[in-house]
């Protein structure tokens, strides 16, 4: 991509999910943890996590414990995905899609397809969703 090309993709991209990548990268993961399990629930976050341990999550948030590195991966691209949803709608219309099936992924949820570390499909999806809304 050449410099003026990636000029104007970065001008046309909406500024929340600019500043939703930006969170996800620069939060530390207690804070992004923290946040999901008050938006999305503990049992939706160990399944975007892969894990089946609910004292997995608790050591995240008080930074006893670290996720290995898929998990982190998974974690920050949720948050991503919620602050831009978020940001163009609602916590409410959020949290639903990340539960419903989604024609875009194949008619799975994007909890599911996180899961599965299809993070680029997820992104996509929300991006064409914020589009759409």
């Amino acid at each position: 991509m050449s410099e003026s090309t990636a000029a104007q993709a970065a001008a046309a991209s909406p500024k929340p999910v600019t500043n939703a990548f930006e969170a996800s990268i620069r939060s530390p993961l207690p804070t992004i943890v923290e946040f999901l399990i008050e938006v999305l629930g503990g049992p939706l976050v160990m399944r975007i996590a892969g894990r089946s341990d609910p004292t997995a999550l608790a050591g995240w948030v008080d930074g006893t414990r670290k996720p290995r590195a898929a998990a982190d991966k998974r974690l920050r691209i949720a948050y991503r995905v919620f602050l831009t949803i978020q940001a163009a709608d609602s916590d409410h219309v959020a949290r639903a899609w990340f539960v419903g099936l989604n024609p875009q992924l194949g008619d799975v949820s994007p909890v599911e397809a996180l899961r599965a570390d299809r993070h680029l499909d997820v992104v996509t999806a929300a991006a064409a969703f914020v589009q759409t809304s």
